[in-house]
């Protein structure tokens, strides 16, 4: 997995990272997990979904709020990370090497585009205030 120096972040704090696979990772930003506190449930998109960029299509729950997660990019919902259905505690931990689930997309055209309106590292952590 790239690191968080390679990661596009939402302003809505997921990042997204394309990876080896040719897929799109997606995660939440350790800003979220800061402000979500301690994770406590994760309802994930189903597989097979198709998703837009900056739609709502999961939701990420703690013992502070419930939290929508949005699409950084369009697609189709290719994997979900099980163990977040176990523990979903483990994105406290370290929320840019845990993965909630993965986009296949359809363009590439429209995937580089997508991924240049997201932020670099530094312009999303001077935007959420970190």
């Amino acid at each position: 997995m790239n690191t968080q120096d390679t990661f596009k972040f939402a302003e809505t704090h997921e990042w997204a990272s394309m990876e080896d696979d040719g897929l799109i990772w997606v995660g939440i930003s350790n800003h979220a997990q800061v402000a979500l506190g301690d994770v406590m449930f994760f309802q994930a998109p189903k597989i097979g979904q198709e998703v837009k960029q900056g739609e709502a299509i999961a939701v990420i729950e703690s013992v502070k709020a419930a939290s929508d997660i949005h699409a950084p990019v369009s697609g189709e919902i290719a994997a979900l990370n099980e163990s977040m259905d176990a523990t979903p505690e483990i994105v406290n931990e370290n929320p840019y090497a845990v993965w909630l689930f993965k986009i296949k997309t359809s363009s590439e055209e429209k995937l580089n585009a997508e991924l240049g309106s997201l932020m670099s590292l530094e312009k999303y952590d001077s935007s959420a205030g970190t």
